[in-house]
């Protein structure tokens, strides 16, 4: 069974950073792109960023430049950096993993991490 695990979320004053990880388990054939959403209350679910295994990454507008996507592809494992954090980041953080398991192609998530922005 393929497991998504989060970490690092946790509550911040404005200008602050952390560093969000998910470390994937589980028996897997190939891990293919992996990425980060967010969620705000009353909001729907919106792309964060994303990278794929030879480390192109794609970002959404509102955190160009302040947070940085990374992997580790022999830990299964995807960072999110977060730094100069605003209010309007407060939200919860899910990773997601697009890979090939026993079933075929499989898109996973994770089961959020709390991030809160505040002063």
């Amino acid at each position: 069974q393929v497991q998504l695990v989060e970490s690092g979320g946790g509550s911040v004053q404005p200008g602050g950073a952390l560093n969000l990880s998910c470390a994937v388990s589980g028996i897997i054939f190939s891990m293919n792109a992996m990425g980060w959403y967010r969620q705000s209350p009353g909001k729907e679910r919106a792309f964060v960023a994303n990278i794929v295994p030879s480390g192109s990454t794609m970002y959404a507008d509102s955190v160009k430049g302040r947070f940085t996507i990374s992997r580790d592809n022999a830990q299964n494992t995807v960072y999110l950096q977060m730094n100069s954090l605003k209010p309007e980041d407060t939200a919860v953080y899910y990773c997601n993993a697009n890979l090939n398991d026993w079933r075929g192609r499989r898109v996973y998530w994770g089961q959020g991490t709390q991030v809160t922005v505040s002063s």
